[in-house]
C-alpha cells in the first residue's frame, strides 16, 4: 500500500461530519496521476442525501481531473471491517480495473486488503452498454 494513502485516509476521517451516526470514514485514492485524492462521509439529516467518504474521494478525483483509481484506502472506527457499501462499490469500479487494491483500515493501521473482484464480482459495467 501506497504508504500516503493511511495518513490521507487518517486526515479526512478526522473531518468527518457525522452527528447522527457518530460513525467516521475516511478514503484515500491513489489515482493514475500519482497524486492522493481524500475524502470523509458527510450525513444529512434527510437520509439518505449524504455522502460516503469514497464517494467524496472519488469527487475530488474527477474534479481535479483524475481519470483511474490505482489503489484505494478505507478507514473506519471499531472493531469490524469498514468496507465500502454496495453503492459505493459500484462507483469505484466506474474507475478501477478489477484487481484494484481496495485496502481496509482503522486507526490502528491497515487490516485487510481486498482485490474489486472480490468485493464486487460479476459487476455491471460500461462493458455492458457497448
Amino acid at each position: 500500500m501506497d504508504s500516503r494513502l493511511l495518513e490521507a485516509a487518517r486526515r479526512a476521517m478526522a473531518h468527518a461530519h457525522a452527528p447522527y451516526s457518530s460513525y467516521h470514514v475516511g478514503a484515500a485514492i491513489l489515482a493514475d496521476d500519482n497524486a492522493v485524492y481524500a475524502g470523509c462521509n458527510v450525513e444529512n439529516a434527510a437520509f439518505p442525501e449524504g455522502w460516503c467518504a469514497e464517494t467524496s474521494a472519488i469527487g475530488a478525483m474527477v474534479t481535479a481531473g483524475g481519470k483511474k483509481i490505482r489503489e484505494i484506502a478505507v478507514m473506519g472506527d471499531g472493531e469490524d471491517l469498514t468496507t465500502p457499501c454496495g453503492g459505493c462499490r459500484q462507483r469505484i469500479a466506474e474507475f478501477a480495473a478489477p484487481d484494484t487494491p481496495i485496502h481496509i483500515c482503522g486507526p490502528d493501521g491497515l487490516r485487510h486488503t481486498f482485490k474489486l473482484a472480490e468485493l464486487l464480482p460479476a459487476s455491471f459495467g460500461k462493458d455492458h452498454l457497448s
